[in-house]
């Protein structure tokens, strides 16, 4: 569990420090202009990842698809859904929620889907559920980008559950055969299925996630209070028209192809793809019963940000180069950089087909390093 990773590098404070202005409200910080100008043109990839503090609770929520139960008065709804790209695209049409409670064996997640047309026609496991307005949860438990899972369920309660080993732009591999054992799902439609006749308010779900199946190892590690995932949420919707009583999707008149649907999400992505995790918010795990844990960007997770610099900057470098920058200089990238008042040391390691960037400050032993394949690990070493 990510809890490993972040031992010294997050903290929880109570809403007190909030009034004395101890919290950190930005999400990276760099003493120099210089460094900032590395990030031109990216800015889109590193805007601030939303973030959730869940409560553990001692009686868990019936899995019905009822989100009025008492249970859930214990979860704060999220803001609304954005587009994927951000403030590059105008808001989502209709509204999107979630909230999420914990207890010692599951993650609880509720949604709310405003719609006014509910519809879906997929109905066996594993169908290809994005190709219906889908509803759609992303978890990486270690927050290396590598071994994370997605499950998606439409209105019908069909699931799709899959593994991936990492994410595709890295040659990734999905495993649908993959199923999250002792997945608990239920919807509730708020209107009419399949019936384009009347104006539907929504639907909901609600789903249990056993820890054990979200596990990478053999032994399943229950969250603690403190522990850090990083999590995302999507909604897929399409636009329809009615044609012999059936919302159907609207097609391009040119190609005769489904329009390209719409991707609304909790935290922006930034690009239209749900497969960059680094993207992803942060989920905290709370066991306080009061509103008294917020969350702080850790700061290995401010470090890391330099990391996915060189990354998307050496992508880029191959694309025109066929092959890896050996040097930071070529991909315009300072050797130091400051991270809340601490100097941190960045190193890179390339042939033409690999890398490895590496940053360590001088007071932490942990250096943080990423690859090609965009795998971060901290390695115990300072060197």
């Amino acid at each position: 569990m990510s809890t490993l990773s972040f031992p010294q590098n997050f903290k929880l404070k109570s809403l007190s420090l909030i009034k004395t202005g101890l919290i950190v409200s930005v999400f990276f910080t760099s003493g120099a202009a210089k460094a900032q100008d590395a990030f031109k043109g990216l800015e889109n990839l590193f805007t601030v990842p939303e973030n959730y503090v869940v409560k553990h609770i001692a009686t868990a929520p019936v899995i019905d698809g009822d989100i009025d139960e008492a249970i859930w008065q214990q979860g704060k709804w999220t803001n609304d859904f954005v587009d994927i790209e951000g403030d590059l695209k105008p808001k989502p049409s209709m509204q999107t929620n979630i909230k999420m409670l914990w207890d010692d064996s599951c993650l609880y997640v509720a949604a709310r889907i405003y719609d006014p047309q509910v519809w879906a026609t997929l109905k066996k496991h594993d169908d290809i559920v994005f190709r219906d307005n889908d509803f759609e949860l992303f978890i990486d438990p270690v927050n290396t980008t590598h071994g994370y899972y997605e499950i998606e369920v439409n209105a019908i309660n069909t699931i799709f559950d899959l593994y991936l080993n990492k994410p595709y732009r890295n040659q990734g591999g999905a495993v649908p055969g993959w199923d999250a054992h002792g997945l608990r799902t239920a919807v509730k439609i708020q209107g009419t299925l399949n019936d384009p006749a009347d104006t539907d308010k929504g639907w909901t779900v609600e789903m249990a996630i056993p820890f054990k199946s979200v596990n990478p190892g053999f032994k399943a590690a229950i969250p603690q209070h403190g522990t850090l995932w990083r999590i995302n949420f999507s909604r897929v919707e399409y636009d329809t028209q009615v044609q012999n009583g059936q919302n159907v999707k609207l097609k391009d008149a040119a190609s005769g192809r489904d329009l390209p649907e719409h991707n609304w999400v909790w935290s922006s992505q930034g690009v239209i793809n749900m497969h960059y995790p680094e993207r992803w918010g942060y989920l905290l795990f709370s066991n306080h019963t009061a509103d008294d844990v917020v969350f702080e960007m850790p700061y290995a997770e401010q470090q890391k940000k330099y990391l996915w610099l060189i990354y998307y900057r050496q992508k880029e470098w191959y694309r025109k180069n066929q092959q890896y920058a050996s040097s930071l200089k070529e991909l315009g990238i300072e050797s130091g950089c400051n991270i809340l008042k601490k100097f941190n040391n960045l190193r890179l390691e390339a042939t033409k087909r690999q890398f490895m960037a590496l940053i360590n400050d001088e007071e932490n032993k942990i250096t943080y390093t990423i690859n090609q394949d965009g795998l971060v690990e901290p390695l115990n070493t300072n060197h």
